[in-house]
């Protein structure tokens, strides 16, 4: 239920966290809380170091699962509160620097770099919604220590050729919830135990604010002490959406105006992603001492959770719960399918072919499928750091959709700087195996030009509004004179001025003023979206569209009065927007705000007949079965 409705209980609720969001230190609390800790009044302390990869093993059946929590209790629980130990392995300058707005908070100049423009960005315009990447000095993989390549972003919304980066990691690790600067940022994230231990916090270090994470834990256990839970409080701008997963609490702070619903689904992802590192078997190190501390099993992860984090502002699959395939001839996938076939005896759950955050082809075997989410999580997982493109690795990896409660073992290996191929696996002796298995998928793929089609769809880009002007839509989606940056370097977005060459800017829009649509398939579970043409070529347009997609979503499937809705016709200062929905898709468009209705139907309707006609080369039509 929404708490945020409950007289006098929600209102000392309310201003307790008003209270912490008002610079209000908390010290000044410390009273009401001394409580929840033990009689000796112990504070939160951290374990001396521990690698991740001692933690990380196991497989899919019963016997490895059985493996997998064995190996979780050797840990030394008992011993998990003696020492003080930060694992913050991507430090940055201390200095403090100019403040500048970066994903809707504030960010300083520390994380951001100018660079110059691709010549590949030169002429259509900016790519559909893509999950940035970089990378992090240490990663959970034989691989580490890879040099640092950044996706970039425009950091001046205008046409001028230059771009800023944004880079994986933990931001501000100075602060804490005194610090003005922390209490600034718009939208906060916190993972903590529910013994008020904290795990993750995207903005300031987790040491430093264990005494808020215990102020969250005591709100939390107040309203549970009273038969209830709470979901939902409002406390001024900011919105608190909680999430308990077992021993885990999830809890977002923010000032976006996102429904509550989006926010709530991304602490699922939050949860997910944290699954996928450490499987559910960590519960079981909780039951034994409520007072563990699991921050140093995610030693070194802190680019992943940004990574994902930085995510839930540019890609829809984030809400949408659909993956997207890289625009490819049909004759190409079903080659690249053939190719993930050809492994027999290789022991290999899942193969899957990406092109940064897009799939090109996947096999999986009979009875079983890869879900969205797990593919999403998965690539965010290698996405996030670059040293996977330097060397083939071999990690352990839980996919929550398959099995939450034991690990697989995934081979990555970059073919070339578009083409990534993942092996799953439940062997953890499987490495030279599957060395042997891509070896020969790599030799297929060339032999078949599928690699050199790749980088040339890479380079085309994705579909465009102004194609629908045109008579025949597909020849351009195929003409390789085309020029985009979609998908440039396994989907470093350029949310930038893509579409600027020397001559000035392209792209006016589609038929009726169309601006953007994303098109998703219910049967298949995946995506399509334009990508993006001058007016929506920076940042702030579309982070605002991306917003409005997510209010659409959100009450396009609601309960109640909100919803849910068959189609919506809205007006705002920037833009018409008509979502539609049947059994069968789901489409929102975005209009030039002076669209005319009728218009507006009209073009959707052609709109929804032209993917139709392109989706065996948009849409991977069904998973390919394993043949062993």
């Amino acid at each position: 239920m929404c708490f945020w409705g409950m007289s006098s209980q929600v209102s000392s609720v309310t201003e307790l966290l008003r209270h912490e969001m008002n610079n209000t230190t908390i010290q000044e609390m410390q009273s009401d809380i001394e409580e929840l800790f033990d009689n000796e009044g112990e504070r939160p302390c951290y374990l001396s170091d521990e690698t991740h990869s001692e933690t990380v093993n196991g497989a899919k059946n019963s016997d490895l699962e059985a493996d997998n929590a064995a190996k979780l209790s050797d840990l030394d629980v008992s011993g998990n509160t003696q020492q003080d130990s930060t694992h913050d392995l991507s430090k940055g300058s201390s200095a403090p620097k100019r403040m500048v707005e970066e994903d809707g908070d504030a960010l300083s100049e520390d994380a951001i770099h100018d660079g110059s423009v691709s010549l590949s960005s030169s002429r259509d315009g900016t790519s559909g919604y893509l999950a940035g990447s970089g990378s992090s000095t240490a990663s959970v993989c034989s691989a580490s220590g890879g040099d640092e390549k950044a996706d970039r972003i425009p950091i001046q919304e205008s046409i001028h050729l230059e771009r800023r980066t944004w880079i994986p990691g933990k931001r501000h690790p100075e602060e804490d919830d005194t610090s003005p600067s922390w209490r600034k940022h718009k939208k906060h994230f916190f993972i903590l135990s529910n013994a008020g231990k904290p795990i993750y916090s995207r903005y300031g270090d987790e040491h430093k604010l264990a005494g808020f994470s215990a102020t969250l834990q005591a709100i939390m256990s107040f309203v549970e002490n009273s038969g209830d839970t709470i979901r939902f409080v409002k406390a001024g701008d900011y919105q608190i959406v909680f999430l308990v997963k077992g021993p885990l609490y999830l809890v977002a702070i923010s000032a976006t105006e996102e429904p509550e619903q989006v926010i709530r689904w991304q602490l699922e992802l939050l949860h997910a992603q944290l699954i996928l590192i450490l499987t559910k078997g960590v519960e079981k190190c909780f039951m034994k001492n409520s007072k563990f501390d699991m921050r140093p099993l995610l030693g070194g992860t802190d680019s992943v959770f940004s990574h994902l984090i930085h995510a839930f502002s540019w890609n829809p699959a984030t809400f949408l719960r659909a993956y997207t395939c890289l625009p490819l001839p049909y004759v190409i996938r079903q080659a690249a399918a053939a190719a993930l076939q050809d492994i027999p005896d290789s022991g290999a759950l899942f193969s899957l072919l990406m092109s940064g955050s897009k799939v090109i082809s996947l096999a999986t075997p009979r009875k079983s499928s890869l879900s969205p989410n797990d593919i999403f999580l998965l690539s965010n997982y290698v996405s996030s750091s670059d040293s996977f493109r330097t060397t083939e690795s071999f990690f352990p990896v839980c996919l929550p959709g398959y099995n939450p409660t034991a690990f697989l073992y995934a081979y990555v290996h970059y073919l070339n700087n578009d083409t990534c191929l993942f092996l799953l696996t439940a062997d953890p002796e499987g490495f030279f195996r599957l060395q042997e298995c891509r070896a020969r998928i790599e030799t297929l793929l060339r032999e078949t030009d599928v690699l050199a089609e790749v980088a040339n769809a890479v380079r085309r880009g994705g579909l465009r509004v102004e194609h629908l002007l045109e008579p025949r839509a597909l020849p351009l989606l195929l003409d390789s004179n085309t020029s985009s940056i979609l998908g440039s370097y396994g989907d470093h977005e350029v949310h930038g001025p893509g579409g600027v060459d020397m001559l000035g800017l392209v792209g006016t829009g589609g038929p009726a003023g169309l601006r953007h649509f994303v098109y998703k398939t219910n049967f298949l579970d995946q995506y399509v979206a334009s990508e993006f043409s001058p007016p929506l070529h920076i940042p702030s347009a579309q982070k605002r569209l991306y917003r409005a997609y997510q209010k659409l979503h959100t009450s396009m499937h609601g309960t109640g009065a909100a919803g849910p809705h068959k189609m919506q016709y809205r007006r705002d200062d920037h833009h018409v927007f008509l979502s539609w929905r049947t059994s069968d898709f789901e489409l929102h468009a975005a209009f030039d705000p002076l669209a005319d209705k009728n218009s507006a139907v009209a073009v959707c309707n052609r709109l929804c007949q032209w993917l139709r006609d392109l989706e065996s080369d948009i849409f991977f039509l069904g998973g390919t079965p394993l043949s062993w």
